[in-house]
């Protein structure tokens, strides 16, 4: 049983890693209704490391250029227009990374406590699902990144550091809203998580270090990282797709409905 309820753990987290329904919300709600505390930090950090895997395997191609570009432009000189973009987006990345960091770290244990309510992620919700909403009505601008925009883009993901409020979600909300084509902030929203997820990988790892698991946690450990990396795969071709359509209401109403049920069991229940 405790075998299953790691892999659903690890499919939520992978899914919610990327659709915009945040997976720290997520991973809270379905840990209270599992009642599956007991892997704690160790398994939260296995499952972030499988999403961390799936988004490199998605971007791979994209990946290795913004990694050779650096090389190509300062050391060889090329004047290679593509590879110009890539180190672009290297140092926009850079500044899109500041706010999380600049939050994340002074404020970690005072975020970690907010994890432990069920409630605060329930508004939060309703946040997430207001921004999916109103995204049908930002129209397309085509307007170019810069480092400003890339700041704002990544003031957005600092914020979504609440369980709750979803990261894609509000950062694709962000650079839409900035006038920034929307498939290409999408991929921009994925590839900026890498930072954002190896940060709270290696935040928690020490935990880890202090506290090692068990032999007997090692397959749901497992099983949740294959769980998470595979979901998240899909999770990244599928939303794509959808933001290329322009269907991110549709993920509003998912998260409004949440968050109603949420609150009705909350204080009615």
């Amino acid at each position: 049983m405790e075998l299953l309820k790691a892999v659903i753990l690890g499919v939520v987290q992978g899914l919610s890693e990327f659709l915009p329904v945040s997976s720290s919300g997520h991973l809270v709600i379905f840990a209270e209704i599992l009642n599956f505390h007991k892997e704690g930090i160790a398994f939260e950090v296995f499952v972030h490391f499988g999403t961390l895997l799936s988004v490199l395997l998605a971007f791979r191609y994209q990946l290795l250029k913004m990694i050779i570009a650096p090389y190509q432009i300062w050391i060889k000189k090329s004047g290679d227009k593509e590879l110009r973009e890539y180190l672009n987006w290297d140092l926009y990345i850079v500044v899109a990374t500041i706010p999380a960091v600049v939050i994340g770290l002074p404020f970690k244990d005072g975020i970690e406590k907010l994890f432990d309510s069920i409630l605060l992620v329930f508004f939060m919700l309703l946040i997430t699902a207001f921004l999916m909403w109103a995204s049908q009505f930002l129209k397309q601008k085509n307007v170019p990144f810069s480092y400003g925009r890339s700041f704002l883009i990544g003031v957005a993901q600092a914020f979504a550091i609440l369980p709750g409020i979803s990261r894609s979600g509000s950062t694709i909300f962000t650079g839409m809203l900035l006038g920034i084509d929307r498939s290409k902030v999408a991929e921009f929203s994925f590839i900026m998580s890498i930072p954002a997820i190896l940060g709270a990988v290696v935040l928690k790892s020490n935990d880890i270090i202090q506290s090692p698991p068990v032999a007997s946690e090692i397959l749901n450990l497992a099983a949740g990282t294959v769980a998470a990396a595979v979901s998240g795969y899909l999770a990244i071709i599928w939303l794509l797709d959808i933001v290329k359509k322009g269907k991110l209401q549709w993920f509003g109403y998912y998260c409004f409905a949440v968050a109603a049920v949420g609150l009705v069991w909350y204080f009615v229940v």
